[in-house]
């Protein structure tokens, strides 16, 4: 699905002003931005490639990426958006179109800036992260396993993995134990954490029998508020029966990071990090929560940097959203590895967690099957609603004012763990950030409805009991994109309570990209759990309702979830998906074949 538009005013920023040709008639259309053109007129004028086909190929190109894709199918593409758009100068000939293009100046030059591959063509950065990174995991996939003492892990897996209901985390805990990367993936409730923890148990008790230091484990996640989160469910995990004492305090001592601190921020370059191939990760096992939201180039620089030697856990749920960045890295390698045997694959598909209702539901979603969903909206069960949007304020008021309201009394009066208890208990989660279905729209309306109840003294935009939401990483302040806090009083001025492990403070002065988190896009919610969740379905024609999106804000909620929209926009969203260009699974499915048959 494609926003195509025609955009009439010259001075439109979305206009790429002094642009020609065929590029000029795709960005008047809507189909390419005034940046996909001026990157596409600007490099091919510097390697001299003069041919308008080839260019729009380019400009094709660099849309895709900005879409989420790593690749482009010419042929495809002319089919899908070519329908859309018959009145655009589309080359006729889809097979010589490609054909020139793997001709060109712009494949050919000292410096490729395309690459052309079988059917596919990629920006130059794009094909060199998909060949890499497919060529380390299967570099990782040629090596001895691991071989772990037989007799202990036996009793090790009977131990913390007892009985029928751990049939399958017992599986997975003793495939991850024979093997240097492991996939764990299965849908929330389906128990990823519980096997993650045990299966850290088992691998420990391995390390000490042989005689070994103890296991350095790294904890990750993509988002500061994801690995805070797996931090706290692998300590709650092993208070269950099942570990030794000294098991437990082990457990509840490791520590959860993001990604890029992970990797080590370099002030040099943005796109590189500490660790690498050439300075790899001192840890013997690298776990990687909700792996679902990594991008290409951050995925082929953690495995880069894993050390051959070390266990690669990567842990998430192939049906949420993918990364915001180009890339389906987890659903391509899930593809990729098809061979069971062998595969590293193991998938978790009995659910303990949710209640019939939003299982059911969420189930119905992933698996695209309509009728089914609206039946489970239909039945009227208080853990899962449909709410017509007739009368979206007032709805949107009812769920979300009253949480509000209990957010700013706790605060004004200092109790910080009250309104984070708050914070946590509801979020209203919308597919946009702007617009009149946007996050940042209904941010604004709860601020508004405040300051009534104040009169007009509520002094916006800092007040005690507002929500803050952390949407860029901050080395300095040791902040990461997807920390939330609290504004509290502080002294004759205001104060904002980070809500991680420890509880740090803040000048309001002194944080820059925050957002109020009343209301939060879906993506944004990614990695965090709420009591209860409300969502917020645009028109059934907008091109971000999608069955991934709608899954993924299902399964943010504990107890009960709200869906505010009309049916039309459930089913709009179940029977659209998300497709994203890549290479990555057909490349790793061929390269592992080939080396099977060495």
């Amino acid at each position: 699905m494609t926003d195509l538009l025609q955009l009439d005013d010259p001075y439109d920023r979305r206009i790429a002003r002094g642009a020609t040709g065929v590029l000029a008639e795709f960005n008047a259309a809507g189909v390419l931005t005034s940046a996909d053109v001026r990157v596409a007129t600007r490099v091919s004028d510097v390697v001299g490639e003069t041919s308008e086909d080839v260019r729009l190929a380019f400009a094709l190109t660099v849309r895709a990426v900005r879409n989420g894709s790593t690749c482009i199918e010419l042929a495809e593409l002319v089919a899908e958006l070519g329908a859309d758009t018959p009145e655009l100068p589309w080359p006729a000939d889809p097979v010589a179109w490609h054909r020139e293009v793997s001709r060109s100046r712009l494949v050919d030059a000292d410096v490729p800036v395309l690459r052309v591959d079988h059917r596919l063509v990629y920006l130059d950065r794009y094909f060199e992260l998909e060949t890499e990174l497919c060529s380390d995991l299967v570099g990782r996939s040629q090596l001895t396993p691991p071989t772990p003492a037989a007799d202990l892990l036996a009793s090790d897996l009977a131990r913390l993995f007892p009985g029928e209901g751990y049939a399958e985390q017992r599986s997975a805990a003793d495939g991850a134990a024979r093997r240097w990367t492991t996939i764990l993936t299965g849908g929330p409730g389906t128990g990823k954490t519980t096997a993650l923890a045990r299966l850290l148990a088992v691998l420990a008790s391995q390390a000490t029998a042989a005689g070994a230091p103890p296991l350095r484990v790294a904890l990750a996640a993509p988002t500061g508020k994801a690995a805070a989160r797996m931090k706290e469910a692998v300590a709650a995990v092993s208070e269950a029966g099942g570990f030794t004492d000294d098991e437990r305090t082990w457990l509840r001592g490791l520590e959860a990071s993001t990604l890029h601190r992970l990797l080590g921020f370099r002030p040099d370059n943005s796109t590189r990090f500490r660790h690498d191939r050439r300075h790899r990760l001192p840890h013997d096992v690298v776990v990687v929560d909700e792996s679902s939201m990594v991008s290409l180039t951050l995925m082929a620089r953690l495995v880069e940097a894993v050390r051959p030697d070390s266990r690669l856990l990567l842990v998430g749920d192939p049906d949420q959203l993918a990364s915001i960045e180009a890339g389906s890295v987890l659903r391509d390698l899930v593809g990729g590895w098809t061979d069971g045997p062998t595969s590293p694959v193991a998938q978790l598909v009995s659910e303990h967690r949710f209640g019939d209702e939003i299982g059911t539901l969420a189930s119905a979603v992933r698996d695209g099957d309509a009728d089914r969903a609206i039946e489970v909206l239909r039945a009227g069960h208080p853990s899962v609603r449909l709410i017509g949007g007739d009368h979206l304020t007032e709805t949107v008021q009812q769920l979300v004012l009253p949480g509000a309201r209990a957010m700013r009394a706790a605060a004004e009066v200092g109790d910080v763990e009250g309104a984070l208890a708050e914070l946590d208990r509801h979020r209203l989660l919308c597919a946009h950030r702007e617009g009149p279905f946007g996050a940042q729209t209904w941010n604004d309306q709860v601020e508004r409805w405040l300051d009534e109840d104040t009169g007009y003294t509520l002094g916006r935009p800092w007040f005690a009991g507002r929500p803050v939401l952390v949407t860029e990483n901050d080395r300095g302040l040791r902040l990461y994109n997807g920390d939330t806090g609290i504004t509290v009083p502080a002294g004759d001025g205001l104060a904002v309570v980070i809500a991680e492990e420890e509880r740090r403070r803040f000048a309001p002065s002194r944080l820059g990209a925050v957002h109020t988190a009343y209301a939060m896009t879906v993506h944004r919610s990614q990695g965090s759990q709420f009591n209860h969740v409300s969502v917020l379905l645009p028109d059934d024609d907008s091109r971000l309702l999608t069955r991934e999106l709608l899954y993924t804000a299902l399964t943010r909620a504990q107890s009960s979830v709200t869906l505010i929209g009309s049916e039309d926009a459930v089913r709009a969203a179940i029977e659209t998906r998300v497709l994203r260009a890549s290479g990555l699974a057909e490349r790793l499915g061929e390269a592992l074949s080939e080396s099977a048959g060495k």
